[in-house]
């Protein structure tokens, strides 16, 4: 049963009138990012390597397996961020997608079906068949243009000795013409939320295969990407709203988000044509999307341009951000207790990754 938006600002009304000091209304939208961890169909595609997922691979990965992972998926999906906004995410970013189909499948399922979601997909050169995607609410988003942008980065000859190989689902290809490394593109999605332009884009940076230190600088590359392509957009609308989301395989803290795309722990750090980031400061705080060696990170992050941290909400602004880690997301017992509940040939989960969101809200006149 779809919830009455008035309602929705009405019930913000009340959550947020110590939060501005008065009592308001506020129109509220849902942007979350969420790696799917391997959303295959069964189905063996001879230009990929998928093998693994299908009825005779390593995972046997049967139609059966498959509709338990859309089942857990959509559920989570159609949750994110409830505790503020009871509509379901009018963004949703995700990555970990074999093609097309699969979010076709994703969106018919009940839970998510009566929402309406329309699908912005690209095939990416990733040679593992995994790409990034947007799904995004027909009735409240209306998409202009949408390009995916490539990320070119090449094999480096040198490796460090000490530094320890990282196990990750990755497979790295490499141009035996140039050394380059097919990874992931980055999406760009513009259009109009509710009348207001706004720009998205979806990331899934390349992985740490090889170990952090040597893999950083394809990370860094990409960060850098991001920052060209915000660039391009500011160039053309110095106000232009842009939000940037994905697994990008580092912390707040790595030099890719630092420094190759300049993003800011503080919102009165933030310059003009800046970005922030919410997640660094959850990351000093202990918190976390994903576990490594009982090490918590945040590879999972949603940041906002300048332009949306703006005190007057007569337009769409940033409000606050979350990491969905529900109980029921979370590994009951076992060597991986507390850590996100996976899947594993015995028993389907969710994803190894807890998904990500962030609120923006508008004054309703």
């Amino acid at each position: 049963m779809r919830i009455c938006p008035i309602l929705c600002c009405l019930l913000f009304s009340v959550l947020s009138s110590n939060t501005f000091g008065q009592s308001k209304k506020f129109r509220i939208h849902t942007l979350a990012f969420y790696n799917f961890e391997n959303l295959f169909d069964t189905i063996n595609d001879p230009e990929t390597f998928d093998e693994d997922w299908t009825p005779k691979g390593s995972q046997y990965w049967t139609y059966e397996k498959y509709q338990k992972k859309l089942n857990n998926l959509s559920r989570v999906l159609s949750e994110i961020g409830s505790s503020e906004n009871p509509e379901a995410p009018t963004f949703i970013g995700g990555c970990e997608i074999e093609n097309r189909g699969v979010l076709e499948d994703l969106i018919r399922h009940p839970n998510l079906v009566d929402k309406e979601y329309g699908i912005i997909h690209f095939d990416s050169p990733d040679k593992r068949g995994i790409d990034v995607a947007l799904l995004y609410r027909k009735g409240y988003f209306q998409p202009t243009t949408y390009s995916n942008i490539p990320l070119y980065v090449f094999q480096g000859t040198s490796k460090s000795k000490l530094e320890k190989e990282e196990n990750t689902d990755d497979i790295i290809v490499v141009s035996s013409k140039n050394k380059r490394v097919y990874t992931r593109d980055q999406l760009l999605v513009s259009g109009f939320l509710e009348g207001e332009e706004i720009h998205l884009i979806v990331n899934h940076w390349p992985s740490r295969s090889g170990g952090e230190k040597r893999s950083s600088p394809f990370r860094e590359a990409a960060g850098a990407l991001n920052k060209k392509i915000i660039d391009s957009l500011q160039q053309i609308n110095p106000n232009a709203k842009v939000i940037t989301m994905g697994d990008l395989n580092d912390g707040p803290y790595n030099s890719s988000v630092k420094i190759a795309l300049g993003a800011k722990a503080k919102r009165t750090d933030v310059p003009k044509f800046g970005i922030y980031n919410p997640f660094e400061a959850m990351q000093k705080q202990g918190m976390g999307t994903i576990a490594h060696r009982d090490a918590w990170d945040i590879f999972d992050q949603i940041m906002v341009s300048e332009s949306l941290l703006k005190s007057d909400y007569s337009s769409w602004q940033f409000w606050k951000a979350g990491i969905y880690n529900k109980s029921f997301l979370v590994q009951t017992s076992g060597q991986f207790k507390g850590y996100p509940l996976r899947h594993s040939v015995t028993e389907i989960g969710f994803s190894d990754h807890f998904p990500v969101y962030i609120y923006l809200i508008k004054e309703k006149k």
